[in-house]
């Protein structure tokens, strides 16, 4: 079993930083990968990030450059920069672990709400 736990999000106006984070505990041995995704009221929940335990990075939309993922592995906690946030950014962002087995686990999520 793996638990995740979101923390740092918030109301923001347009242009400003958030900066989330995911701290893990449980089986952390067996987690390959973790990252972002969110969910926008009436849309599915989409990717937003991801780093693998080598620390590969991947986004969903690389060349925006506005988010960036990293991970404190003395703190097992993952963190998720955002930057110049726009209003299309709000939405429930969710942590998720990939396990050896294939298997994600996911955090109960942190709303993100961007003000125009």
């Amino acid at each position: 079993q793996v638990q995740l736990v979101e923390s740092g999000g918030g109301l923001v106006q347009a242009g400003g930083s958030l900066r989330l984070s995911c701290a893990a505990s449980g089986r952390l041995f067996s987690i390959n990968a973790m990252g972002w995704y969110r969910q926008a009221p009436g849309k599915q929940r989409e990717f937003v990030a991801r780093i693998t335990r080598d620390g590969y990075r991947i986004y969903a939309d690389p060349k925006k450059g506005r988010f960036i993922i990293s991970r404190d592995n003395a703190r097992n906690t993952m963190f998720l920069q955002m930057n110049s946030l726009i209003p299309e950014d709000t939405a429930v962002y969710y942590c998720n672990a990939i396990v050896a087995e294939g298997k994600n686990y996911w955090g109960q999520g942190t709303q993100v709400t961007v003000s125009s």
